[in-house]
């Protein structure tokens, strides 16, 4: 879902970019793109992975539903990544899924199957703004984040949680996106992505992304435990507590195609 930040570059280049101080940035454009390029290839080669995941929707009172869902991730050599959702618990929502293909300013494709209609549908990039099945996730939030996607701005650096962090702003370059512009802050030390501000098409803060309990994966990977997302207008949130990440479990391309929603397990 949410972990990647950018599209990938060649290392040849990446070692160029770091061998120059951030500071010797031509603007804070540049700086702020240099950084997103180095976080994204940082995370290059894992292959793929899967894991399990439990949704919790929260509401304006309190009051909470839990979803469970599988996760399966491929990533493609000279394209955004693909991702499966496989929706298992509570029975209204069982058997729903959903897989996405990430790409740049070429729109993802993104189809969902549901189980009561028994077909799938595929969804329509003027609306990839709204809702992800009732969470405060919205569907263009949901992949790969590349780095066509963006324009970028270098605003400051500052401390986060136990770390030193970049304050970057992204504005999208894809066309019906639901923000204006976000503002995301990124680690220092493993270009980790701690939290994320979005603003609305009003330019309004409209909901904050945080993510916590990173731990690292084949010695290299970071991977969060927990994403939540609090929307500031609507005062509902959604919680996303990761578990059971497993790298290079032989996914491949035939894993994540439409036509095989209906049978997805």
């Amino acid at each position: 879902m949410y972990d990647r930040l950018l599209k990938r570059i060649p290392l040849a280049l990446l070692l160029a970019l770091l061998s120059v101080p951030l500071a010797q940035a031509a603007s804070d454009e540049e700086k702020g793109l240099e950084i997103a390029r180095a976080a994204d290839a940082y995370d290059k080669g894992f292959g793929d992975f899967q894991a399990d995941m439990v949704m919790t929707l929260k509401n304006r009172r309190g009051d909470e539903t839990r979803r469970y869902i599988r996760i399966r991730t491929l990533e493609m050599p000279d394209d955004g990544d693909r991702s499966l959702s496989i929706f298992d618990e509570p029975a209204d929502v069982k058997g729903t899924a959903m897989l996405t293909w990430s790409h740049g300013l070429k729109p993802d494709d993104q189809w969902l199957y549901l189980p009561a209609l028994k077909r799938v549908k595929r969804i329509n990039s003027r609306n990839k703004s709204g809702p992800f099945m009732g969470s405060e996730f919205a569907f263009e939030d949901l992949g790969s984040q590349e780095v066509e996607k963006y324009r970028y701005r270098f605003l400051r650096e500052e401390p986060c949680s136990d770390s030193q962090c970049y304050v970057v702003e992204r504005k999208p370059a894809y066309k019906y996106s639901g923000y204006t512009r976000q503002v995301a802050w990124i680690d220092k030390d493993g270009y980790r992505l701690r939290k994320v501000d979005f603003y609305d098409r009003k330019n309004e803060l409209l909901k904050t992304l945080t993510v916590s309990g990173y731990r690292q994966y084949l010695d290299h990977y970071w991977r969060p435990d927990i994403m939540e997302m609090v929307n500031h207008q609507n005062g509902k949130s959604t919680r996303l507590e990761w578990k059971n990440y497993r790298f290079r479990t032989g996914l491949g391309e035939k894993d994540f195609r439409s036509q095989a929603l209906k049978r997805a397990r």
